[in-house]
């Protein structure tokens, strides 16, 4: 069903040509970038010219070696010059992918004096006697920190957090294209679990929620857990739990795809850092009898075990578990030999699975998939929006459980996940986890009327 796509490695160029505006040359540079085994994905036009058009070639090449080559071929073509070479990517992240912009248009002194002094001292004066209006005349109620420490950045590892930035500015896009929230990244210089604690709760009272980010195990846990009883708003460690979420959304599917419920089946997690403890843990709360578990970390092996998981061997839990959830990082951990008949696999870890799908089926799997689809994009834009809407203290386990639910609700047939582009999706996700916060008692009552 689900596959490793061909070229899930490919690196994205663009040449800039100057192609002779007369038939055939645009066919001769065609040939020329097949010749050399690129793939074509998009042509545009940049401008006409008297004699030659400027034309931007955009495609997937396996290396930096096949470029070579398709620019020796495409440097044969009669008629065509290669003007420049673009790296799209790039490109896409000049100049940051963020910026703050004022909602009220400064268009007179009579607008400047309503949103600064004299008139702003009404509104101050109002949230000093009745604090909650800070969610009704200001920006805090819909502004989320993303916190890192760059110590655990996608599959890029400790590089701290100014290089983990472009992450953080990606989450803030998501955040407003998605769920039509304020993310402000919060990059700290710090890896000491007491500073970060103490920075992050300084700095809360100018956020609705807090929303930590690719900060590594097992600190995370530590941070996430002080930070929630401390503070009075959400503290939700996205690598935990928005995985978690979307993963078990992923094995509702799964598993109402070969047709049989698994809560009375044993799970293995196969990787127990942050995502997989957070997978454990929400299985857990989803009402999973049957938690078995491995890493090559003692220390992770201990918190499972005291997270009532039960921690085996990587062969142990092959043998024993119904249901295997791979988030190791390490591609290829899962052999063919090591798979049972009617096993389910989710090899989630990017961008190369544990095993691939297709190798797990043959070898016996009765559904396999990778994590191509996985993504806790999915799941976090949703669950703030929903928080945010509740105003709610905290993010428990219900939301949770109810986000994934929607989620799962959402994939097309024969799908684990929607597209995490799907906005109906992410609408009925914060409509759920507001649903869930009110029936879990973590919900704020609104605000007072404003005083006279």
């Amino acid at each position: 069903m689900m596959q490793i796509e061909k070229g899930i490695d490919k690196i994205v160029k663009t040449i800039r040509l100057l192609i002779l505006d007369q038939p055939g040359y645009l066919g001769r540079v065609a040939t020329a970038v097949g010749n050399a085994g690129g793939n074509i994905t998009d042509l545009h036009l940049v401008s006409y010219g008297v004699e030659y058009n400027t034309r931007d070639l955009t495609l997937f090449i396996d290396d930096e070696a096949q470029l070579q080559d398709v620019l020796a071929e495409v440097g044969k073509v009669e008629g065509v010059i290669i003007s420049e070479i673009i790296d799209p990517v790039l490109e896409m992240h000049r100049g940051g992918k963020i910026q703050v912009k004022s909602r009220v248009p400064l268009d007179g002194l009579s607008t400047l004096r309503k949103i600064y002094t004299p008139g702003v001292a009404k509104v101050c004066k109002l949230i000093e006697q009745t604090p909650d209006l800070k969610y009704e005349y200001t920006a805090i109620g819909n502004t989320v920190a993303i916190v890192t420490n760059g110590t655990a950045v996608l599959g890029l590892g400790d590089i701290g957090p100014v290089a983990g930035m472009p992450v953080m500015e990606g989450k803030a896009v998501l955040f407003d294209a998605l769920a039509g929230i304020s993310g402000v990244p919060i990059l700290l210089a710090t890896k000491d679990t007491e500073e970060i604690i103490r920075t992050v709760a300084t700095i809360a009272p100018s956020f609705g929620a807090i929303k930590l980010e690719d900060i590594k195990a097992p600190e995370c846990f530590e941070i996430e857990n002080r930070l929630d009883a401390m503070l009075d708003i959400p503290v939700m460690h996205d690598d935990q739990h928005g995985t978690a979420t979307v993963a078990l959304a992923a094995l509702l599917n799964a598993t109402k795809y070969v047709g049989k419920p698994f809560r009375n089946d044993c799970v293995g997690i196969v990787g127990l850092g942050a995502a997989g403890m957070g997978i454990a843990k929400l299985l857990v709360a989803f009402g999973v009898r049957r938690l078995v578990g491995t890493d090559i970390n003692p220390n992770a092996m201990a918190i499972f075990e005291k997270a009532g998981g039960v921690p085996l061997s990587l062969n142990e839990v092959m043998q024993t578990a119904d249901i295997v959830i791979g988030v190791t990082g390490a591609a290829g951990l899962l052999k063919p030999a090591m798979i049972r008949k009617g096993q389910i696999i989710l090899a989630l870890s990017n961008p190369r699975p544990e095993i691939v799908p297709e190798d797990a089926r043959n070898a016996g799997a009765a559904f396999a998939a990778d994590g191509r689809s996985v993504n806790n994009g999915l799941a976090f834009p949703g669950i703030f929006r929903g928080a945010l809407d509740a105003r709610a203290r905290s993010i428990c386990n219900r939301m949770k459980i109810a986000a994934a639910r929607t989620i799962a609700s959402f994939a097309a047939t024969g799908e684990l996940v929607p597209s995490i582009l799907n906005r109906d999706m992410h609408k009925a996700v914060a409509q759920a986890v507001e649903r869930a916060a009110f029936e879990a008692g973590v919900a704020r009552a609104r605000s007072p009327d404003v005083p006279e």
